[in-house]
């Protein structure tokens, strides 16, 4: 089961785990959020989807190191 509370890179990857990452936060299916993705990606010409792809890569820590909690981002 994954964490919701925290937002990680996801182990079920086909590149980096981003979009599995995000799946496992949301709760939501990771073909569905690659599939949003790449909607999202073609329909702005590609190249922000990769360069926001890669930023995030770098930010999300993997699953296994921890993460952001929700608590962090709370005023």
């Amino acid at each position: 089961m994954p964490n919701r509370n925290r937002l990680t890179r996801s182990e079920n990857r086909w590149i980096l785990g981003v979009c599995g990452g995000i799946a496992d936060f949301l709760g939501w299916s990771p073909k569905s959020v690659r599939a949003l993705y790449i909607l999202a990606s073609v329909s702005s010409a590609g190249f922000p989807g990769i360069i926001a792809y890669l930023v995030l890569a770098w930010v999300m820590p993997p699953a296994d190191r921890g993460g952001f909690h929700l608590e962090d981002f709370r005023a």
